[in-house]
């Protein structure tokens, strides 16, 4: 064991790993992959079974040189890369060009850098797994072809140099037009739901237990007075025992109509349906969530994420040195290991108590498609390691990524919450209506990790079975159906890994990819396909849209997980993918190429023209041009000065002021009219885009 190398990615691993194998052993880093295609050649020879041609990138050779002179001066040489199929990758590129038989390799593999983990690995050190490695290589040569072949035919077709397809990277961008188009296509309907505020005629100082917080919650469960007297609201839920659906109530004459039918009907508790609901922890962490969960909580993208989770995970200088403090990040397995969950539970139970440890050990199964349950969820590598005891080693990232890891680790192993729910169906003639109440009655897990959203509970009074009650107000409320939303960054992700699209290590390059090739940008925080965007999208549909299908794509991901199980043969899935799709783009190419507008669908729009005034911001010339919505006037520096104003056709010339104020700037609001009827808009518009329906 003396004079051993031990060669990992990074400087930061090798600091952890070190202080656990003592002086006999020596490291070196090879800054990721040392080996890879030519990056500007094709580099694979199809017709020799796919052949690939690696080489040393130029910014390599002397980390390769470094290699070299330390493996000819060591005994035995350990390849501690990540467990995953790029770092059995690197692995073998290493062992390769270090020109050492592979069985005299010795391939190490660990879920932590911790003590055990790193001792226990270099006692059972293994072989290369070349089932992993022709997967990893079937892969990259796989995205190699698409990325080569298809992306010259974009350019070709849309004469506009520098386009790039993917085969994961078009099917995010396929997902994101198709919202989109959905969302145009959308009309919102218009119905109705009917409010009752209600409270019992006479209700005692203290009826039933009282809650600690009385406050009211957005007017439900609130206490009037120092009687006790406690209104409620109820939805109006079905007439003549017919359910409503949404839509059930379409116009406003309707609605009146029955609060009209209603005025002076007595108000009674029918039935009353008493429960005790547990709500269960989330599970541990997986690439996906993790990164959906920072999405939410801490507005962090995907790349980000995952390079503060990185650090986490090669190690942190604490006073005894440098710790990793979680377990690796690129998985999709809700595993966790019995000594972790057995020090959790312990923790648990010394601070807070044994009512939060449950009876038996919380497991959970993954339920992403194609998950790789041979690695451990993300967790902390000790629970003992408290936030609050390393905040001031970490920087602020650091602090905020490791608090939601530790947090949703430790809630995993800890019981449900209860809630006291109650069910008040209220009989009005042939009317009925429904209140819901819930109460935290023991928070459980959410002691320790609770929702995005925090949850308000909904009070009810204690009613009895067949209570009059009194109808304080009805009130009729108007609603529009909502288009689907666009996607964010965490429901892209939560969807990718749904249909099997691409694997944890792909989701943040992905989302990278289609942002700087400028296919797509982040507009509030959601994904919005720009005209190039729309255009390649559209081009693949026509000529390749089988290749951009989700079922497809996720096909594909199936058959490399079988590659690395060693149930496929990699050149094979390579020949099945390469006939169809070179037969596709050979007759695509021999087609002519649309016309360019870059927005599919948009028409050419004229030139902007001089209007002699003057920006009222920059002082700048202002044009007139012509958007999506119509004409406008814009500043002619813009972007750099975004002044517009909208052109007064005669419809909002006749725009009547009223004595209302903008109750966002406090501008006057006028009446106006639009394509769904009178409504109250701002005179700011469009610097200000609240809207009243009349």
């Amino acid at each position: 064991m003396t004079n051993s190398l031990v060669i990992v990615e990074s400087p930061a691993k090798a600091k952890t790993i070190s202080r656990f194998l003592g002086r006999d052993f020596r490291f070196s880093a090879s800054l990721g992959h040392i080996r890879d295609l030519p990056a500007h050649k094709f580099g694979v020879d199809i017709k020799r079974d796919f052949e690939p041609t690696y080489e040393v990138p130029p910014d390599k050779k002397k980390i390769v040189r470094q290699l070299l002179l330390a493996a000819k001066n060591s005994g035995d040489i350990y390849l501690a890369t990540d467990e995953d199929r790029e770092g059995e990758a690197i692995a073998w590129h290493i062992a390769i060009l270090l020109e050492r038989p592979l069985e005299e390799i010795k391939r190490v593999v660990f879920h932590e850098i911790t003590e055990s983990a790193i001792k226990e690995a270099f006692r059972h050190p293994r072989e290369i797994n070349l089932s992993l490695v022709r997967a990893q290589q079937a892969r990259r040569i796989l995205d190699r072809v698409v990325g080569y072949q298809l992306s010259p035919f974009l350019s070709e077709k849309m004469r506009r140099r520098g386009l790039s397809a993917g085969r994961v990277q078009s099917v995010a961008l396929r997902m994101i037009a198709e919202r989109e188009k959905e969302i145009e296509k959308f009309h919102p309907q218009e119905y109705w739901s009917i409010k009752a505020n209600l409270r019992p005629h006479l209700s005692p100082p203290l009826r039933g237990r009282p809650h600690p917080n009385p406050s009211p919650t957005s007017g439900e469960g609130k206490r009037e007075g120092g009687e006790g007297k406690s209104s409620f609201s109820a939805i109006l839920s079905s007439i003549e025992g017919k359910k409503i659906p949404q839509l059930g109530i379409k116009t406003k004459e309707e609605a009146e109509n029955i609060t009209s039918d209603l005025e002076g009907s007595s108000f009674i508790v029918e039935r009353l349906k008493k429960e005790e609901k547990r709500r269960y922890p989330f599970p541990p962490f997986t690439t996906s969530t993790l990164q959906q969960e920072a999405s939410y909580r801490l507005r962090f993208s995907a790349k980000k994420t995952m390079r503060v989770a990185q650090q986490l995970y090669e190690g942190i200088q604490l006073e005894k040195g440098q710790v990793g403090l979680i377990t690796y990040m690129r998985t999709d397995s809700l595993s966790i290991s019995n000594l972790a969950q057995r020090e959790a539970l312990s923790y648990v139970k010394n601070e807070l108590g044994k009512d939060y440890v449950p009876e038996r050990p919380n497991f959970y199964k993954t339920k992403a498609k194609g998950a790789q349950e041979a690695h451990e969820a993300i967790r902390p590598t000790s629970v003992l390691r408290t936030p609050e005891a390393i905040n001031k080693f970490l920087n602020p990232d650091q602090n905020k990524i490791y608090i939601l890891i530790w947090n949703r680790f430790v809630a995993s192993q800890m019981t449900p919450a209860i809630f006291d729910t109650v069910l008040a169906e209220i009989k009005a003639n042939k009317y009925l209506f429904c209140a819901k109440g819930e109460t935290l009655k023991f928070p459980g897990y959410k002691r320790v990790y609770s929702e995005v959203k925090k949850e308000q509970e909904t009070i009810l009074p204690d009613l009895q079975e067949n209570e009059p009650l009194t109808c304080i107000k009805l009130i009729p409320e108007q609603h529009f159906t909502k288009p689907p939303s666009r996607y964010t960054e965490a429901t892209l992700i939560k969807t990718m890994e749904k249909y099997g699209i691409g694997r944890p290590s792909t989701y943040a390059p992905t989302i990278s990819t289609i942002l700087d090739r400028k296919y797509v940008e982040l507009e509030k925080r959601h994904f919005k396909p720009l005209p190039l965007g729309v255009t390649v999208n559209e081009i693949l549909i026509k000529y390749f849209s089988e290749l951009i299908k989700v079922d497809f794509t996720a096909r594909m991901e199936e058959n490399l997980d079988e590659i690395a199980a060693g149930q496929q043969e990699w050149v094979k899935v390579l020949n099945d993918f390469y006939r169809p799709f070179s037969e596709k783009l050979r007759v695509a190419a021999g087609e002519p190429s649309p016309p360019q507008n870059f927005g599919g669908r948009e028409k050419r729009r004229p030139p902007a023209q001089e209007t002699g005034e003057k920006c009222p911001e920059c002082g700048s010339p202002l044009l007139l041009r012509e958007g999506k919505y119509g004409k406008f006037f814009g500043c002619s520096t813009f972007p750099k000065c975004k002044y517009t104003r909208p052109l007064k056709t005669q419809k909002q010339a006749s725009a009547q002021q009223t004595t209302e104020k903008c109750p966002k700037c406090g501008s006057p609001l006028l009446l106006r009219e639009g394509k769904y009827g009178k409504f109250f808009g701002c005179s700011k518009f469009p610097k200000c885009r609240y809207i009243k329906k009349c």
